[in-house]
């Protein structure tokens, strides 16, 4: 018998209406488009590579409290999807009572063509093509769903000629090793049931960077726009061909990423105690790609001049306005700025500027003064309240009162 080369599109954690509370105004609005927009990209890798379907393992909406608005332009982006989709409730979107999946919107206005794994088990989608799909009903189930699923299998591999792709949401116990939750997904039985042959693939949501798992058929496909500075990886679609199990086949599966994915997070950390790393720092800022796409947090450590805290000043704010977002991680920025004598004496200040910035600088000293050594994490000192927040306020106020008697240029 010649067995049917199955090809789908594995992909997971869309997270339609995902806001994020660094993001303001149209970069917040951009952001939000960009997660239905992708799913036009994947319709298009899905026609490229002959895909059979799309499988959404989990979390496909950020939440079932969406506006209509929200949920009908998610349903307008898959309408022109050319293939069936199938989407699983995950914990961000469980089959709750207020489940945007049974909302009016969705019952009355889904296309034909996207299904909703909406029960535990079994779902024949096609003659030899089987979906075991573990949805969420609930955000703490306590309980390991796929396994409950899987158990719903008869012993032995599958049928000759159908192909049997697990459709999960959750953390595998091996990326838990310490098992703290209880909804965890064992990776054993997984494992045994594709040596036996009982299923061909497992396809996991909920890791938001694509990752394999103990076996070449066992991954998570990430989300495919990024979300966070955490992730590895993400931004990419999987492209599954499976085939069922013949003896002494390494695995039934061949998976190829595809990347997909317009937006990125960016981490800067950086020394800064000249004019060359301001410098450096310009020149990096300023050659990243795509930069209304992009979010920067940066951590930058040293010691500046006024002069030269008010140029840096002068340049995040001219490189936050280009970018989607940048914004210091307050946790591991660590600026400190001398004031130089000479550079107020150039400026010849005097009466009630020159008093201000006698006040300001004896405070800026004070706080600094009462710094504490950076102890053995190597890199950066404990923030601690109020001495830090007078330092940083003293700082900023210098250097302000630097760049408002330049006539604003540093």
């Amino acid at each position: 018998m010649t067995l049917r080369t199955v090809r789908f599109l594995h992909t997971s954690d869309w997270q339609i209406g995902m806001t994020r509370h660094f993001l303001a105004g149209e970069a917040q609005a951009r952001f939000s488009a960009a997660r239905v927009d992708v799913i036009g990209r994947l319709g298009r890798v899905a026609k490229d590579q002959d895909c059979d379907f799309i499988v959404v393992a989990g979390d496909v909406f950020e939440s079932n409290q969406l506006t209509a608005q929200t949920v009908r332009r998610a349903l307008e982006a898959l309408r022109h999807v050319p293939v069936p989709v199938y989407l699983l409730p995950g914990n961000h979107d469980p089959l709750d009572a207020m489940s945007v999946y049974t909302s009016e919107v969705f019952r009355t206005e889904a296309p034909d063509h996207v299904h909703v794994l909406d029960r535990p088990g079994v779902h024949e989608i096609a003659p030899g093509v089987e979906i075991v799909a573990a949805p969420w009903h609930g955000k703490h189930p306590g309980r390991d769903l796929v396994a409950e699923a899987l158990a719903e299998l008869p012993d032995g591999p599958a049928p000759e000629g159908t192909v049997r792709v697990v459709v999960g949401h959750g953390a595998v116990d091996q990326l838990d090793p310490d098992r703290r939750s209880s909804a965890s997904i064992a990776t054993a039985p997984l494992v045994a049931a594709l040596e036996e042959g009982r299923i061909h693939y497992v396809a996991l949501g909920d890791r938001h960077s694509r990752t394999q798992v103990a076996d070449a058929a066992i991954h998570y496909s990430g989300a495919p726009e990024a979300t966070s500075f955490r992730e590895s990886r993400p931004g990419d679609v999987l492209v599954v061909e499976v085939e069922p199990k013949v003896a002494e086949a390494e695995s039934p599966a061949r998976v190829t990423p595809h990347h997909v994915g317009t937006w990125s997070f960016t981490d800067v950390q950086r020394e800064v105690a000249s004019a060359a790393d301001l410098d450096a720092l310009d020149s990096f800022l300023s050659g990243l790609p795509d930069k209304d796409r992009t979010i920067v947090r940066y951590a930058l450590r040293g010691t500046l001049t006024v002069a030269q805290h008010a140029r840096l000043e002068t340049l995040l704010e001219r490189h936050r306005d280009t970018l989607a977002a940048l914004y210091a991680w307050s946790r591991h920025h660590d600026v400190a700025v001398v004031s130089d004598q000479e550079e107020w004496s150039e400026l010849g200040l005097g009466g009630f500027l020159g008093t201000a910035v006698e006040e300001i600088r004896s405070l800026a000293e004070s706080a600094a003064a009462q710094q504490v050594p950076a102890g053995d994490d190597e890199s950066w000192r404990p923030f601690v309240p109020g001495r830090d927040d007078d330092e940083e306020s003293a700082r900023d106020a210098l250097a302000l009162l630097y760049r408002l008697t330049r006539g604003g240029a540093a």
